[in-house]
């Protein structure tokens, strides 16, 4: 059963999606492409001059993870109501009408998967017609990017992602522990819930000690809950993952976590 809270969000959200959704269906080619052109050199941007998002691409080679040159994309993600994400799912198709699997994904796609298409895939994987591998992959949802800073927010909290799928054997897709986990060092780790943040939300109030906390808690429980084999018990997963990975600051040192006010 769905608590209050639970419900103001889940309405919250559905408000937010309307309102993107309204607001791309106006926009003209031209307008697109330039939402395109903006995020892109955002990205430029942030490889050659953001501190964290260069200490953490160095880490992930240094780790033995090349990435690949399209690594970080922007792309249309329609209406959904997030800055970026990381992973595009893989279909291997085990179904006996080929010896070979197949890759059903296309990695350089302009737009994001959506839902749906998520959803499907986990489906068909549940009746054993696929297995499913997430592809490294980060992206940037071009409509959705307000500024530079957002930018590299997101990048950072992506690549966050990329280095524990370099450092671990996670299988996020399948295991709601580990997604909860990674899910709970990026907010933490790249700066989105600095108080400045927050504040700007909009969600700060007078709750200053302890805000960070609550603020990585909720905003990984919303990203577990995209998952569908995650949704239904999202809290409980990031509450059981909490304390072990709120506490790991992997590759940065006690201190080093990114204050947004002096990122450069």
């Amino acid at each position: 059963m769905q608590s209050n809270t639970t419900k103001a969000a889940d309405s919250e959200e559905a408000k937010i999606i309307d309102n993107i959704a309204a607001r791309e269906s106006q926009k003209t080619a031209d307008q697109k492409a330039q939402d395109k052109a903006k995020c892109e050199q955002y990205v430029k941007n942030g490889l050659k001059r953001d501190v964290t998002v260069q200490f953490l691409y160095e880490r992930l080679l240094q780790l033995g993870c090349k990435p690949p040159d399209d690594l970080i994309r922007c792309v249309d993600c329609g209406s959904k109501p997030v800055a970026g994400g990381f992973g595009v799912v893989e279909e291997i198709d085990v179904t006996p009408i080929s010896n070979q699997s197949a890759r059903k994904v296309d990695s350089a796609s302009c737009t994001a998967q959506t839902q749906e298409e998520i959803n499907k895939l986990i489906a068909k994987q549940k009746d054993g017609k696929a297995t499913l591998k997430l592809l490294p992959d980060i992206f940037l949802c071009q409509q959705n990017i307000q500024n530079e800073t957002h930018a590299r927010e997101s990048i950072a909290h992506e690549l966050i992602h990329a280095i524990d799928m370099c450092r671990t054997k996670m299988d996020p897709i399948n295991n709601c522990i580990h997604m909860a986990c990674t899910e709970i060092r990026a907010e933490n780790l790249a700066g989105e819930c600095h108080w400045v943040r927050e504040l700007q939300r909009g969600r700060m109030g007078t709750n200053f000690v302890g805000h960070g906390a609550e603020c990585v808690k909720r905003r990984a429980i919303r990203s577990v809950k995209a998952n569908p084999n995650c949704a239904e018990k999202a809290d409980e997963y990031v509450d059981a993952a909490f304390d072990r990975c709120f506490k790991d600051t992997f590759p940065f040192d006690r201190g080093e976590i990114v204050d947004p006010e002096v990122r450069e």
